[in-house]
């Protein structure tokens, strides 16, 4: 397993790993497999999307928010209500294809690691596997 550290900026904030998780297949020496994205973080998700428009992290942010606001009615002490929620729409882990060592994904696609609750500290945990 490769544990990856991710520093966030904002309370809500996308960021691309696509190059350090497929840095971490190479290394493996790994050929054809699967790798195992996962975040150990109930208020972080991961998620596979367009990497190309930068735009479009905006508008999953935007629209994440407008499905599920910060709310003062909330019962959970924490103030964070939020953020485990839209950790939970977006889930926790992916697997992506490895082939001839390297990730298989579309001509636009990206690894994103999720923050709902920042600015803080995360780690992201990489397994990989041979067939």
């Amino acid at each position: 397993m490769v544990t990856l550290n991710v520093r966030t900026s904002e309370r809500n904030q996308l960021v691309d790993i696509t190059d350090q998780v497929g840095k971490a297949v190479r290394e493996s020496g790994i050929s054809n497999g699967t790798c195992l994205v996962y975040i150990p973080h109930t208020t972080a998700g991961v998620t596979i999307n367009e990497n190309a428009d930068p735009t479009v992290k905006r508008d999953i942010l935007m629209m994440l928010g407008k499905l599920v606001p910060v709310s003062r009615e909330f019962r959970h002490a924490e103030g964070n209500s939020d953020a485990h929620i839209k950790a939970t729409l977006v889930g926790s882990a992916v697997r992506v294809i490895i082939e001839s060592g390297d990730l298989v994904l579309g001509t636009w696609q990206g690894i994103f690691f999720c923050e709902f609750d920042g600015p803080r500290s995360r780690r992201v945990h990489i397994q990989i596997s041979s067939n």
